[in-house]
């Protein structure tokens, strides 16, 4: 038995130590995954391809037709430094569900150049001004405006990613939003008292003058402060998006459903009177029924329903034979869990059944069992779809 086990585990351990994680290719030109094979299933993979000219960046969304776009996963590849390459290389780390079709939008950058740059600055800058000049209003007790400081800077972070939503952050940076400096400054506004300003800085008076133009120069300094913390976010070049390619509805490989077949050694009481206990122990065979799926769900995957059979019979210290129902074998019931990708911990109930070795009746009894066994997986050909 013990060398059974260790022929076992060393072919197990060895299995798994030369697992190597597929790859497939995406050919940009024909718009082809895999060569029109079905993607790889319940397991990481990589996705290679030819690097267009000039492109130094590729992304990839990953999401079932129809689901909620919180759900599409995403994977980015950069140029590292100035090396020449030709190919890129995207690790898709989160498996994917087996025979389930998937939609693959790639997305490709280039570096921006200078004065792509400054035509994107300069659009965001006048978006940005002409927001806060709309937003703010110079009245008679201050400067009022339409909206609190709060949806101020919420609408002008907005105003930035949309403007930017064509480009990427070199670094992978999204824009952090203006910071507590703008904020300050919005709040400078409530401060301002100009109940005898007639709104015009051309006015006769000199006092109403003043403070026309005192919040015509607030104004400005705050258009001033938002527009040196955007320029100061895009003072490294952005990445400028070149192209987007959808493969839609493409399928991934059906997976065989497996029930995992235990094969290992348990224990079990038998108590038939309150001084009287008896221990037994031997090995056993029998089959798991996962409570999920492993690769999506952990726990649940690595627990079971698990069911069996002792191979075989047993006798008391007082001639008593121990079979079981049925089968006439011990039939053991209960959960497990999965340790070490292989080995499954079983604790439950077997029912036996007692036959008294001085009368001959037999009597039926359920009495706890703990196990432990190796797991293999027993392909079966029903229902190949999960």
């Amino acid at each position: 038995m013990k060398k059974i086990f260790i022929i076992i585990l060393v072919f197990t351990v060895c299995s798994h130590s030369f697992a190597q994680i597929k790859s497939v290719e995406y050919n940009v030109i024909s718009n082809q995954v895999n060569s029109g094979v079905p993607l790889p299933a319940e397991e990481p993979f990589y996705i290679r391809g030819t690097l267009p000219q000039n492109i130094e960046f590729v992304k990839v969304k990953i999401n079932r037709p129809g689901k909620n776009e919180n759900q599409t996963e995403e994977y980015s590849w950069k140029t590292a430094f100035d090396f020449q390459i030709n190919q890129y290389e995207l690790y898709i780390g989160n498996p994917l569900k087996s025979n389930t079709e998937y939609n693959l939008e790639f997305y490709f950058y280039e570096r921006a150049e200078e004065a792509q740059m400054e035509e994107v600055k300069s659009s965001l800058n006048k978006n940005l001004a002409s927001y806060i000049n709309a937003n703010l209003e110079v009245a008679s007790s201050g400067i009022k405006s339409y909206n609190n400081d709060q949806v101020l800077i919420s609408q002008m972070n907005q105003i930035v990613e949309n403007g930017l939503i064509d480009y990427r952050h070199f670094l992978g940076r999204d824009f952090p939003g203006f910071s507590d400096l703008v904020r300050q400054k919005l709040a400078q506004k409530n401060k301002l008292k100009l109940r005898r300003a007639r709104f015009n800085i051309l006015g006769n008076k000199d006092g109403e003058n003043e403070k026309a133009v005192y919040a015509d120069k607030y104004i400005s300094e705050l258009t001033a402060t938002v527009q040196n913390e955007l320029d100061q976010f895009l003072a490294r070049s952005l990445m400028s998006l070149v192209d987007i390619r959808e493969v839609n509805a493409y399928p991934t490989e059906k997976k065989p459903n497996t029930l995992p077949l235990n094969f290992g050694y348990g224990a079990f009481a038998v108590k038939r009177t309150l001084g009287s206990t008896e221990y037994f122990n031997g090995p056993y065979l029998g089959l798991s029924l996962p409570l999920g799926n492993r690769t999506f769900r952990k726990f649940l995957g690595n627990a079971s329903f698990s069911t069996g059979v002792f191979v075989q019979n047993f006798e008391s210290e007082n001639g008593s034979k121990i079979s079981g129902p049925i089968v006439n074998l011990p039939i053991y019931a209960g959960l497990g869990y999965k340790m070490f990708n292989f080995m499954r911990f079983n604790a439950g109930a077997v029912m036996i059944n007692l036959e008294d070795a001085t009368t001959g009746n037999k009597t039926d009894y359920i009495q706890p069992y703990v196990g432990l066994s190796l797991e293999f997986n027993l392909w079966v050909g029903l229902n190949n779809r999960r």
